[in-house]
This record gives structure tokens, C-alpha cells and sequence, in this order.
């Protein structure tokens, strides 16, 4: 895929950002109960990620948002680990090394605030997602961290920065 650029949200992408993910949660028939799609701030990305040690990026191309990543403290957990957030991508931007570029920005900024650990939740019928995590160095852990309110998701893993 072609010109397209990764960059941080602003807060006229909040709506698009919104309706990307709950797109992408249609599309895959994940759980809206206990997972992200429940997220009080979902609406207001920009706000949620304009805090210290946290930044959320957006693919966009043409002047449309595809695809979506960010990092922040992980809640009730340490202050050396964060979690990888809201990873979401449009059918079109899979499989071409978008997620890969992307994985890559969110980890260096998560080392660039100082964490020293990453975790993330996901669901376990998202196989490629799994294995472009497994392939940065994220290894499966056997409970979840921290608080994210995520209940659906019982996929946790865990990667040393």
C-alpha cells in the first residue's frame, strides 16, 4: 500500500477513530460487552491519549483514517509497564506491514516514556494479530494485568522493551 502516513490523532479524528473501530468490531463479530467497544472515551481518543507518557497514532490515507494504535500506563499495574491500545486496521490496510511500521512506532514511543514493559489483551480468533505480536516479541502470559475493564478479552501477553 501507497501514501499513506502514520502520525499522531488530533482531535478532528476522534469520530473517524470511533467509527473505525466499531467497524472493525462488526466486521469480526467481537464482543462489545467487556472489551474496548464499552469504553467511555472511545468518542474522545484524541482526549484520552493527550495525558502524560501516552500518544495514539493513526494510519491515514487519502484524508481517510484506516488504521489506529496507541500506548498509555497500564491501570493499577507498575509504573514500568504500559499497554498497547487499540489496535485496530480496515480490512485493506492487513497483511501489507502497515501493523508492523505501526507496532514499531507505538514501541519505541512506550520506550522513549521509560516503560520497560509492554502488555496488550486480545481476543484468540485474531490469529494474524497474534503472530505480528509473537513476532516483535510478545509472549503469552497466563492472567491479566492491571485493570482495563476488558473481561472478553482472555488472550494476555507480554513483552520486555
Amino acid at each position: 500500500m501507497e501514501n499513506y502516513s502514520i502520525r499522531k490523532i488530533k482531535k478532528e479524528d476522534n469520530q473517524a477513530v470511533a467509527a473505525l473501530i466499531r467497524a472493525v468490531f462488526d466486521e469480526l463479530n467481537i464482543p462489545k460487552v467487556g472489551t474496548a467497544y464499552e469504553d467511555p472515551y472511545l468518542d474522545l481518543m484524541f482526549e484520552e491519549y493527550n495525558k502524560p507518557k501516552s500518544v495514539y497514532y493513526v494510519v491515514e490515507k487519502d484524508g481517510k483514517i484506516i488504521g489506529s494504535a496507541g500506548v498509555a500506563p497500564l491501570e493499577n499495574e507498575a509504573k514500568t509497564i504500559c499497554e498497547l491500545q487499540k489496535m485496530y486496521f480496515l480490512p485493506e490496510t492487513r497483511g501489507v506491514g502497515i501493523g508492523s511500521q505501526m507496532m514499531a512506532k507505538c514501541l519505541q514511543s512506550a520506550k522513549e516514556f521509560g516503560f520497560e514493559k509492554c502488555y496488550l489483551e486480545t481476543m484468540p480468533f485474531m490469529l494474524d494479530a497474534q503472530k505480528l505480536y509473537k513476532k516483535v516479541g510478545f509472549e503469552n502470559i497466563c492472567s491479566p494485568m492491571g485493570n482495563t475493564g476488558h473481561t472478553s478479552c482472555p488472550v494476555w501477553m507480554l513483552k520486555d522493551l
